[in-house]
């Protein structure tokens, strides 16, 4: 059984950070990336950052790069997403995920999600 749970959620204003955990527990996650995702009200859910459990360097979707960063503890099997510069349209319910690549599709483990609202 593989289980994710999301942390870290609230509310911010516009230029503020977060930080959002994510921890796992279970089966051991070394062949899958540790993926973040988002989806805002009436959108589709669509790929954040993700990273390699075990090697491999960070990817981000263009709309967060320099802005969010994605690390991990593997000793306590946690995901972290740093948020930093916070824009109201990065509200959203964030998950974690773990599969591989940058599609939700392709991710067949998540977590229950954590809700982000940033003010303007």
């Amino acid at each position: 059984q593989v289980q994710l749970v999301e942390s870290g959620g609230g509310l911010v204003q516009a230029g503020g950070s977060l930080r959002l955990s994510c921890a796992a527990s279970g089966r051991t996650f070394s062949s899958y990336s540790m993926g973040w995702f988002r989806q805002a009200p009436g959108k589709d859910r669509e790929f954040v950052a993700r990273l390699g459990w075990s090697s491999g360097s960070p990817y981000y979707a263009d709309s967060v790069k320099g802005r969010f960063t994605i690390s991990r503890d593997n000793a306590k099997k946690t995901v972290y997403l740093q948020m930093n510069s916070l824009k109201p349209e990065d509200t959203a319910v964030y998950y974690c995920a773990g599969g591989v690549g940058s599609s939700a599709s392709a991710y067949p483990y998540w977590g229950q999600g954590t809700q982000v609202t940033v003010s303007s």
